[in-house]
Order: structure tokens, then sequence, then C-alpha cells
């Protein structure tokens, strides 16, 4: 056996590390990067947990704002009368569950939760948006090219 073999890489000379995969470091440069590297993560982390949360979708009509919790009322105040509106019945969710109740027990046990949704054509050049109320507030506003 080779006595250059029997030696840690330390000792070899520089082209058999290279040859081997054995780069020389310099002492604390592991260190130095893996504190760069958890100082960059909390700096991540304290980033996004220091930016706001998103704020509720906003409809801008002649200078006011229609936002959610606002009343049917206030909205046909701020913004006028819709381009159209719908009213619906929405289905109502037994509890712990994704399945919606039959139509016979919805009539009979659970009234179902009136939905009502206006459209606004905000012009030439922006997106139409759907106000939609539940119990007479608004509990949402989008935006799309289409009604949905």
């Amino acid at each position: 056996m080779n006595r250059r073999e029997d030696h840690p890489p330390q000792c070899l000379p520089r082209r058999r590390k290279a040859a081997l995969g054995v780069h020389a470091r310099t002492p604390g440069a592991n260190m130095t990067s893996t504190l760069k590297a958890t100082c960059s993560a909390l700096s991540m982390l304290l980033g996004l947990m220091l930016t706001p949360a998103a704020d509720a979708e906003t409809l801008r009509c002649n200078g006011h704002s229609a936002t959610e919790g606002d009343s049917r009322l206030s909205v046909l105040y701020k913004c006028g009368e819709p381009l159209l509106k719908d009213n619906y019945c929405a289905p109502v969710y037994a509890a712990h569950s994704l399945q919606p109740l039959p139509d016979g027990v919805l009539g009979v046990l659970v009234p179902c939760v009136a939905v009502e949704e206006w459209l606004y054509d905000r012009g030439p050049g922006q997106l139409m948006a759907t106000v939609r109320f539940r119990s007479g507030t608004v509990r949402s506003i989008s935006y799309g090219r289409t009604p949905r």
C-alpha cells in the first residue's frame, strides 16, 4: 500500500486533494456559512410575520368605497343601481360535513340562506364587480371579466 493513502487528507499534496474531492477549508468557514444561512432564514421569517394580512376587497365608485359588512342600502347609496341583480337560495350544509342537506330536509327543517348578487359594470378597461350579500350585508366582492 502506498504511504500517501495512509495519511489524512490534510497531509496530501494539493493535486491529490483535488483528485480525491477534498478541498482545503479555512477554520470557521463552515460555521460562518451556517450563521449566514440562519440569519437569512430568520430575516425572511421576520419579514413574513411583519407583513400585514391582505385586506378585504373593496368596490370604489363615485368617490366612495363599498366594503364587506356594508348594508344593501349603503352600497346602493355609494354605487348606485347595479347593472344586474340575482337572488338565489344557497344550500345549507350539515355541521361537520361537506354534503348539502337534501331538498326535502332543507325545506322542512332548515331554511335556505338567501343570497343576493349585484353586478356592476365599472366602465371600459375595468373588470366587472360582483357584490354578494348574505343576510342583507356584503359578504364578498369579486372581480372578473364575466359574472360567475
